[in-house]
């Protein structure tokens, strides 16, 4: 790539699934809250159960985040400087 040649545009997508977004944000609850589970000695159990509920708290806001980010990359790519 030459200095004068624009970078390369991504190709739009579609935002990832509900379920992704469920699933990644539980996995990051469980991550966060792990420590401090294992340090009171609660239950993995517990710690599963409320990792879900977080996660499916979250999701539609980090879905939406999603869709604004990828909103106004394609808005952003598109627009002449």
């Amino acid at each position: 790539m030459t200095p004068s040649e624009p970078p390369p545009v991504l190709p739009p997508r579609e935002p990832r699934p509900y379920v992704i977004h469920f699933l990644v944000d539980s996995a990051v609850c469980f991550l966060a809250i792990l420590i401090l589970g294992l340090i009171w000695g609660i239950g993995w159990l517990v710690l599963l159960v409320v990792s879900f509920a977080v996660g499916a708290a979250v999701a539609p806001y980090t879905r939406r985040a999603e869709e604004r980010q990828l909103a106004a990359r394609t808005t952003t790519e598109t627009d002449p400087p």
